[in-house]
């Protein structure tokens, strides 16, 4: 067994098991997964400053693993160099990127919103107010699973929307296996409908790096 069969196994992940795996990741979802994480994927504790980040290329190198075939779902906000870049780093290494601009929706801030806040703040007649991208693929992840279903065996889910529970009880009457990935609350409807569910944190070594923070722009009341 050479080390890559030894990480699937310790994730119950064996290839004969589930067959042809189509992977779809969903990053807008897996992008927050471990944002609140004090500890990183050696399981040192994170200096001051320091947060953990999912690496778009080490998430793509997991996820061939085990994959015929991997696809990655993220909104394209054109006045972000974050947003751009992480597009950039998709399509040079996951099998098929999709994306589409995102909608900005205005949040209105308490004081408590304000210390950790790193978003540039705003103000109006109603107060003060950050923009929170939004950007969902649930309707292009099902539209491309029913396209393909043909092809695979397996689908792999790489979210914890509890969105998808309808298309996995889909994919359950075609008798296709399900493994999920996600991370913190996951709907029982969700749960209950994959073959196979792994939770984030096993997998935090092999997909996160430590990164700097940004500087704060806090608000004053």
């Amino acid at each position: 067994m050479d080390l890559d069969e030894f990480k699937l196994h310790n994730l119950g992940m064996e290839k004969n098991k589930f067959g042809r795996i189509y992977s779809f990741v969903d990053f807008g979802n897996v992008n927050y997964w471990y944002e609140r994480d004090e500890r990183d994927g050696g399981d040192d504790v994170l200096r001051e400053g320091e947060k953990l980040v999912v690496g778009v290329e080490k998430l793509c190198d997991f996820a061939k693993l085990f994959s015929a075939h991997s696809r990655f779902y993220f909104g394209m906000d054109t006045e972000n160099k974050k947003s751009i870049y992480i597009i950039k780093k998709a399509r040079s290494c996951f099998d098929r990127t999709i994306t589409k601009p995102i909608q900005r929706i205005k949040h209105y801030l308490t004081k408590k919103d304000c210390f950790g806040n790193t978003r540039a703040v705003n103000q109006d007649h109603d107060g003060q107010f950050v923009y929170i991208p939004k950007c969902n693929f649930d309707v292009e992840i099902a539209v491309d699973v029913f396209r393909l279903i043909d092809e695979f065996d397996t689908l792999c889910l790489f979210s914890g929307d509890a969105d998808f529970a309808y298309l996995l009880e889909f994919l359950k009457r075609k008798n296709k296996q399900i493994i999920l990935f996600s991370a913190g609350y996951v709907s029982h409807d969700l749960r209950e409908r994959a073959s196979l569910n792994v939770n984030a944190q096993k997998i935090k070594k092999y997909i996160t790096f430590v990164k700097q923070k940004p500087r704060l722009f806090g608000a004053r009341f």
